[in-house]
């Protein structure tokens, strides 16, 4: 299905303000075709002037369709539908007409021009399911009086606002609370649903007639509500914008558009929105969020724990290979610790891998008998991994930086100095990772199958079970060093 840009660039001559004015309308018309009981069609005329793309669509939650099928990108010539050109052509609102009968549906179609700086650049039509419709109470004529004067507002170049969207994912719906204040910001009429919402935050009476601002500075604490300003802006309906209050126990999202069908301030449409069960929620994630992280911290620190008793038992053991297998524990516990240190930093339970890999390249060659002399440089990023990827690549690198460090080079050559390139590379949905020393290289009748080495059959069964990857080892390329190279599904 083709978006708004794609239509707008292959079929109209709309410049990035008029599309940005239209993605302004789209970003509210649900509150429209909810307060229409009505489907709306974005129509775009065609830049040759044969006729009109449909490039937008909004079926009302408030009433039956009458669109079963999506129009997005269908072209409607000029002659064909008469009230799209008279609403383009003539620059009014066009009701006039019989209904259209769709799949046996009678549908009353209304057309809207959209005027941005005094020009008239797409077209709106209410398609109205006449199924649907039965003698209306008084909250189904609040809906319609306030929907007829957004479309007036929508016809005069006077909506979609272009001040401040916004900043709630949980923006009030027509449904949730739906209440008219007048142009002195009293309440002119409430739906049973926002009463009930002013209710929980402690009203007793009726909101008709009282001022909607006073009345919530009354219901709420200081403490929950905003400043003062803004306060009177959106409750009293001069502002197109929304705000949070509450009490202790309830929390809402207000949200104010002030009417002027005709240019003059009338009143406002005021939107509520009980969102206390979705704070509570936040609430929970958060604590959740903040104990997982301390919970990485106590691993990482009980893991430097019992790396330091390792390192101190190392050092009172007389035999040599005890004490390198004992060194060998505490890098290994090491690099564990520092995937638990990035991940009680984290807000995910995703980690930033580069992070962990550059000190782990430190912390090898810091205790290794070759010191500062031979040096890790990570080329590429790995990008963002899981913690359970993460754990397990960091103990396989920490193998193979480790073993580059002792196979490679010299200890006791005096001149010895060198370096270690890890490389990092994401294609296609895998990373390909290269470990390449400057040493030595391996021994000429080395055999990675038959090797008993207890460091390279950690990397193998981690690499070929956790992560589900495949290992290489074998000469550099260049013929001198060796290289370790990785391949990994990133999912």
């Amino acid at each position: 299905m083709p978006s708004l840009t794609d239509l707008v660039r292959s079929h109209t001559d709309l410049d990035v303000d008029d599309v940005a004015w239209l993605q302004l309308l789209q970003a509210d018309w649900q509150i429209i075709a909810d307060l229409s009981f009505a489907d709306l069609v974005l129509w775009l005329p065609d830049r040759e002037g044969r006729g009109f793309w449909a490039a937008g669509q909004m079926r009302p939650t408030t009433g039956p369709t009458a669109y079963v099928d999506d129009v997005i990108g269908t072209f409607v010539p000029v002659g064909r539908r008469p009230l799209i050109d008279a609403a383009y052509g003539q620059g009014r609102l066009v009701r006039e007409g019989d209904p259209e009968w769709r799949d046996d549906v009678p549908v009353r179609v209304e057309t809207i021009p959209v005027r941005r700086a005094g020009r008239i650049i797409a077209v709106v039509a209410r398609n109205t399911n006449l199924l649907g419709v039965r003698t209306p109470s008084r909250l189904e004529l609040s809906y319609l009086q306030t929907a007829a004067d957004l479309t007036q507002m929508i016809a005069h170049g006077h909506f979609p606002a272009a001040g401040q969207r916004s900043d709630h994912a949980d923006t009030p719906r027509v449904g949730d609370g739906f209440l008219r204040v007048d142009a002195a910001g009293r309440v002119a009429y409430a739906s049973p649903n926002a009463l009930s919402v002013f209710r929980r935050l402690g009203l007793s009476g009726d909101l008709t007639g009282l001022s909607l601002a006073e009345t919530t500075r009354a219901l709420v604490p200081p403490r929950r509500r905003p400043d003062e300003e803004t306060l009177s802006a959106v409750l009293g309906g001069r502002a197109h914008r929304d705000t949070e209050i509450g009490t202790d126990g309830v929390s809402l999202i207000v949200r104010s558009i002030p009417l002027r069908p005709q240019g003059d301030h009338i009143g406002a449409l005021v939107l509520v929105r009980d969102v206390t069960d979705l704070r509570r929620r936040d609430r929970e994630l958060v604590t959740k969020d903040a104990t997982i992280r301390e919970i990485h911290h106590r691993v990482k620190n009980n893991l430097q724990t019992v790396a330091a008793l390792l390192r101190l038992q190392a050092r009172r053991m007389d035999n040599e290979a005890a004490r390198l297998a004992l060194e060998e524990a505490v890098r290994r516990v090491g690099s564990i610790a520092l995937v638990h240190e990035t991940l009680s930093q984290a807000v995910e339970e995703q980690v930033d891998f580069d992070e962990i890999v550059d000190p782990l390249g430190r912390m090898v060659t810091d205790v290794s008998a070759v010191g500062s002399r031979v040096r890790v440089r990570r080329s590429g990023s790995f990008g963002v991994l899981p913690s359970e990827s993460a754990t397990a690549l960091a103990m396989v690198l920490t193998e193979l930086l480790q073993n580059a460090v002792e196979h490679g080079y010299d200890a006791d050559a005096a001149d010895v100095a060198g370096e270690i390139v890890l490389t990092a590379q994401r294609l296609v949905g895998r990373l390909h990772v290269s470990v390449d020393d400057d040493g030595r290289g391996l021994p000429p009748d080395f055999d990675v199958d038959g090797s008993t080495s207890l460091g390279l059959s950690i990397v193998r069964t981690l690499v070929e079970s956790e992560l589900g990857g495949q290992l290489e080892l074998g000469p550099h390329p260049s013929g001198h060093g060796t290289r370790a190279a990785l391949d990994l599904p990133l999912e």
